[in-house]
């Protein structure tokens, strides 16, 4: 009778430990066209107005999905919406997405990281209308709490993020008026220094300076 306790106990710490640990983890990037970070009076001014697009951006560290290993690899989505992302009272979706993939992705690792982002981003990247194959440096500096990280993707994407410091409060009143577009493990908001999509698949382009309009962070799932 003991021993078949213990096996119980057993099995069900193994459990446990298998449901805590995570299949797929790493970094993740993201930024929008209008404030995350900001006070609600210049939100309101922004909505409607901006916040339409958005850059997101993941770096598997380790793990896999579909079953294939995808350590060290990244992949990019640029988003154009209809509204305001994250405005409870927009309506942006149907929304449109350009996918850029790790150029030094397998043809089965190239599907997996496309899965894998669309299973994230949700709605976000449901109507991907073009995936483009690129190389991809993707550099967050080291810390659980860092804000300054690097990514080029091609020629398409360049996003460079720095710490939000004393002189980003223009009102005294900010705050992270914006949850991430996808699901983090920890998420810290960051000024974009430099936020920039060139392409023509989403019938737009933008390139903008030192907004307090991205997240730099980790994921896990």
């Amino acid at each position: 009778m003991r021993k078949m306790v213990l096996i119980a106990l057993s099995l069900f710490a193994t459990s446990l430990f298998a449901q805590k640990t995570p299949r797929i983890s790493g970094q993740y990037l993201e930024t929008r066209s209008a404030d995350v970070y900001v006070g609600q009076c210049f939100a309101n001014g922004e909505m409607n107005t901006s916040g339409q697009e958005a850059i997101v951006a993941w770096h598997i560290g380790e793990g896999k999905w579909d079953g294939v290993s995808l350590d060290g690899l990244t992949i990019v989505g640029a988003i154009k919406a209809q509204a305001t992302l994250g405005d409870p009272y927009g309506k942006p979706y149907p929304a449109k997405s350009v996918l850029i993939v790790d150029r030094q992705a397998t043809p089965e690792q190239r599907q997996a990281l496309i899965n894998f982002a669309q299973e994230m981003g949700g709605e976000l990247l449901h109507h991907v209308v073009r995936v483009v194959d690129s190389r991809i440096d993707m550099e967050v500096a080291q810390g659980e709490h860092s804000t300054r990280a690097r990514l080029q993707a091609g020629d398409v994407v360049t996003v460079e993020t720095r710490a939000i410091g004393d002189k980003d409060h223009l009102c005294g009143n900010e705050d992270t008026f914006y949850k991430p577009l996808t699901q983090t493990a920890h998420a810290m908001p960051a000024v974009a220094m430099t936020d920039e999509y060139r392409g023509q698949d989403l019938n737009i382009s933008w390139t903008l300076h030192n907004k307090r309009s991205a997240f730099v962070g980790t994921f896990a799932r």
